[in-house]
């Protein structure tokens, strides 16, 4: 077990201590990254299920193992059970090859996140970090490959021959293409203020404080992103049932099936195990914990701090969407293009104003963060003044007569714009209608 001295070191180190593996421990890492992942897809799904069954008053998956634990496992085995059926108007070809490009990158994407600091294996005299591999850009290789995942639901819904299949797939690829933007830029004030995107620096340059709390707007930011990059509740309108009966996956079956469902699960771990890296300290203990137990983190007990951390994030995921409704497709683009890259933007330049006038010894950084607030406030009031403006422009075009093109006339819109929240009750003049019934003599005889 290394002592504190030693994690000091490793942290000092850097990306030297990569890369220096024997072959079989490359090969035993990968296998773990492997087993733990499926192992956490079936836990989670099983989690999500138990509690989003206790948020509806509801039981939940209690019959097949302890506590219901394996019914993942008979769910999973049910699924390859099922007949494969591949569409008539499929292209065969893709058809097939789009569960695996969509689930292949779900895995190598864990391969540059850090469990845990540098360790001894057991029944060995080999040392090596608890982590596959590193690289001095690994928050951008993590973002680029899990950005070559969506091709495989792009593919798969155009290969299906699917109206509703291709509409799904291709808002995965707008939705992706817009909240991979905000969830890039939450990312540079993480790297401006680490010095570095290595995942195992970024962890390192957090030994005092979380990223989450001195960027806290990044966090934010982020925290939305990744539920939309993921396709979660609320944000999940590639598929959408109401409107796209399952969306991109419409047509699959059997196993292939089951592989867009295991990358979907694999996705929200891997966003989740992200943010645990670049906002809540990484596998560091919590807060105090490490004055109170010295060794908290020393050996394998930082594994435990880490999966605690992600299992957080996945239990937001799970509450998102037992309470949120799905959004309206138009708001859910609005938001992303409107609020959260335009915030970001704007978060960035303070960050960077900040950091660059701290390390020179300029302004004192009281008054200095005293003027970004005061550039926040006025940009949030910018907001809200053109959200009026378009909801005026809204109401005068609500104003003009409809026409009718082709002998298809064209409703009307609402009186004061396009309606927000649940819709006006109906009402009925059923006076009017009885009152002309009764004055006329011998409607019941004629009846």
């Amino acid at each position: 077990m290394l002592t504190v001295p030693a994690v000091a070191a490793f942290a000092a180190n850097g990306l030297e201590a990569f890369g220096k593996d024997p072959f079989w421990v490359i090969l035993l890492k990968a296998g773990l990254i492997f087993l733990v992942l499926v192992l956490l897809t079936l836990f989670n799904i099983w989690w999500e299920r138990r509690v989003v069954a206790r948020m509806q008053n509801r039981i939940g998956p209690n019959v097949n193992g302890p506590f219901g634990l394996l019914q993942s496992l008979a769910d999973g085995v049910k699924l390859a059970l099922k007949e494969d059926l591949i569409p008539t108007a499929a292209d065969k070809v893709v058809f097939v090859l789009a569960p695996v490009i969509a689930v292949i990158p779900a895995f190598i994407t864990f391969s540059v996140i850090p469990f845990g600091p540098e360790v001894k294996i057991p029944f060995s005299d080999v040392t090596t970090p608890l982590q596959l591999t590193d690289m001095p850009v690994a928050v951008l290789f993590v973002m680029a490959i899990a950005s070559v995942g969506i091709y495989g639901i792009v593919l798969g819904g155009w290969s299906s021959g699917s109206t509703y299949s291709l509409l799904g797939g291709l808002r995965s690829g707008a939705q992706m293409i817009s909240y991979e933007v905000a969830m890039g830029l939450a990312l540079v004030a993480v790297f401006l203020y680490a010095g570095s995107m290595s995942t195992s620096e970024i962890v390192a340059a957090q030994e005092q404080f979380w990223f989450g709390l001195i960027l806290a707007p990044s966090f934010v930011i982020y925290a939305i992103s990744m539920v939309g990059e993921v396709n979660r509740a609320p944000f999940d309108l590639p598929e959408a049932e109401g409107e796209l009966v399952g969306g991109f996956h419409t047509e699959y079956s059997s196993l292939k099936f089951a592989l867009f469902f295991l990358a979907e699960y694999i996705n929200m771990a891997t966003v989740s195990a992200l943010a645990t890296t670049l906002f809540l300290g990484g596998w560091r203990a919590p807060w105090g914990v490490v004055h109170l137990w010295p060794g908290a983190n020393e050996g394998y007990w930082p594994v435990l701090w880490f999966f605690g951390k992600m299992l957080f994030f996945i239990f937001l995921f799970i509450w998102l969407r037992g309470s949120l409704p799905r959004l309206r497709y138009d708001q859910f683009m609005a938001f992303g293009w409107k609020r959260l890259i335009p915030i970001s933007l704007v978060w960035i330049l303070a960050v960077a104003s900040v950091r660059a006038i701290s390390l020179e010894g300029g302004i004192d950084r009281r008054y200095l963060l005293m003027g970004v607030g005061v550039v926040l406030i006025l940009f949030l009031v910018m907001f809200f003044v053109g959200e009026k403006e378009e909801s005026e422009n809204l109401t005068a075009d609500a104003e003009v007569q409809p026409t009718s093109f082709g002998g298809f006339p064209v409703p009307p819109m609402p009186a004061g714009g396009a309606v927000r929240g649940p819709a006006q009750p109906l009402t009925f003049d059923t006076g009017s209608r009885v009152s002309s019934t009764a004055s006329t003599p011998g409607a019941g005889e004629e009846i």
